[in-house]
């Protein structure tokens, strides 16, 4: 009985002929994993929060806890009730996001 190892793809970590392996990327589109995959509304800040949290009530939906990105707070971008906001939701809980961009 022969052990041998399975034939790879050149620069893969797939064996040839996997039915799991996800196959060639079609040119132009871009593989977006279900983490990375986010639902981005726009909407306006209610009220702010201890701790950086703010309400924030979504064009087409319900108000929704979120908080600022990271770039924001490094930069020092204040949010205030009123402002118009973009939004980033996860799709694993619709109630809460990040505040990514802050229109003027």
């Amino acid at each position: 009985m022969s052990l041998e190892r399975p034939r790879l793809h050149r620069g893969s970590s797939w064996p040839i002929g996997n039915p799991d392996h996800p196959g060639p990327v079609p040119e132009g589109t871009v593989r977006v994993s279900e983490k990375e995959a986010n639902i981005e509304v726009q909407g306006m800040v209610d009220e702010a929060l201890a701790g950086g949290m703010y309400r924030v009530k979504v064009d087409q939906g319900p108000i929704v806890l979120a908080y600022a990105s990271g770039k924001m707070k490094k930069f020092h971008i204040r949010i205030i009730p009123g402002d118009r906001v973009k939004l980033e939701l996860s799709p694993y809980d619709l109630t809460r996001g990040r505040i990514t961009y802050r229109d003027k």
